[in-house]
């Protein structure tokens, strides 16, 4: 199934020379894994830069300029960029847009607390990259990508993806010694909002967001009691705020329930330096705010 999705996306390809190979990203964790793949070999344009909010960026017509010439557009998929119609009409066929998410496994966008719409527990959750495994996955998608549309470097961007995949191996093996210093049952990871699923589910959490998939999905009084009580009936020790959100509701609730306010975590890739230094920072912070 792997192949033949890695397949369809590389339908429609003709090969190019390397100084043809400009790679436009929509996502600043894209723009890091085009570089670690890409090596020397194309030149990436990140459109959304390094403070940009993925979940709202529209390009502006300066933004287009820049990424004229394209040959590929990475985006992250999952229905996170809610422009992707817009920017797939204004393209066309002048370069080829690839969801990188489209061949990763997706989780719904469920909250663990009762209250919620049943809506909103049947969204994909488009945050994908909060899984180390699916990054390392994804390396190897951009890998054949690149591969398709400029041959005479495939064997650069495939040994560039094998190593950078062995990175992010070291990454895994670290991240698991450091979360083991929290004991299993405190392991309840409380946030502004529901970016870390991917990142709950690989290392074992109980996810408890304050807001829903979109940072928009405010609780109402009802959600929020709800969400209040399960927080005290699992003894969770710290709420963690975000990077790019306003904390104020946060803290309101920790000042209502006595829980401490953590320190921020990076949610989308924005505000940091890479992938690498974006799980590092996140794992660091939870294990400091856990850890009794």
């Amino acid at each position: 199934m792997f192949r033949a999705l890695i397949t369809i996306l590389l339908m429609g390809f003709v090969p190019l020379r390397a100084s043809e190979l400009k790679i436009a990203v929509l996502h600043p964790l894209l723009a890091d894994l085009a570089r670690q793949v890409g090596g020397g070999q194309v030149e990436v344009v990140d459109l959304i830069g390094p403070n940009g909010d993925p979940h709202h960026f529209e390009p502006t017509p300066e933004d287009l300029k820049n990424s004229e010439a394209a040959t590929i557009y990475l985006v992250a998929g999952m229905g996170l960029e809610s422009y992707l119609p817009k920017l797939k009409a204004i393209i066309a066929n002048k370069a080829t847009l690839v969801e990188v998410g489209a061949t990763l496994p997706a989780l719904e966008g469920a909250c663990d607390h009762e209250g919620h719409d049943h809506e909103r527990k049947h969204e994909v959750d488009p945050h994908w990259w909060h899984s180390i495994d699916h990054f390392r996955r994804a390396t190897g998608v951009v890998a054949e990508v690149f591969a398709a549309a400029s041959p005479e470097n495939a064997a650069a961007f495939r040994k560039n993806a094998e190593i950078y995949r062995s990175q992010l191996d070291e990454l895994e093996r670290w991240a698991k010694r450091e979360i083991s210093k929290i004991p299993r049952d405190k392991r309840h990871l409380a946030t502004a909002h529901a970016a870390f699923n991917y990142f709950c589910k690989e290392f074992g959490f109980t996810a408890h967001p304050v807001q829903g998939i979109n940072r928009e999905q405010m609780p109402g009084p009802k959600e929020l009691a709800a969400l209040v009580a399960n927080l005290k009936k699992n003894e969770v020790t710290a709420i963690f705020p975000e990077k790019e959100s306003n904390p104020k509701i946060l803290q309101t609730l920790t000042k209502d329930t006595g829980i401490r306010l953590g320190d921020p975590l990076i949610a989308d890739g924005t505000g940091g330096s890479g992938y690498v230094a974006m799980v590092r920072h996140n794992v660091e912070t939870i294990v400091k705010g856990l850890v009794p």
